[in-house]
């Protein structure tokens, strides 16, 4: 088995649960890998052997682009369109981190981990 990750995408997004967060919006950080077999790829050099890094990105793209209340829901839908785009894959785990959530306090960021 191998894995393919992609690290550290930053995007600017409007997901919380009060009204304002949803308004203003904040930077989040998402981390993703999923595992595959990477043997065809690795020994044919042909993308289209490969489990293809710019769709990867796209649809975590896509899916923080559509405001939401709860990371959860938002780290669910990338989860649920990465096996849809990709059923081969034996796993994935999904990060979010939302920076300097508004909690009353000094906080770095506030992250929502799933997996399947």
């Amino acid at each position: 088995m191998s894995r393919v990750e992609l690290v550290d995408m930053e995007f600017f997004a409007h997901h919380g649960c009060f009204e304002e967060e949803r308004v203003i919006g904040n930077k989040f950080i998402v981390n993703i890998w999923v595992e595959c077999d990477c043997t065809k790829p690795s020994e044919s050099d042909d993308i289209n052997d490969a489990l293809n890094y710019q769709t990867l990105y796209d649809i975590v793209k896509r899916e923080m682009a559509i405001p939401s209340h709860l990371l959860e829901h938002v780290a669910g839908r990338i989860l649920a369109a990465v096996k849809e785009s990709f059923p081969y894959i034996s796993a994935a785990q999904v990060k979010i981190d939302k920076l300097n959530p508004p909690l009353g306090g000094k906080v770095g960021a506030s992250r929502v981990t799933m997996w399947l």
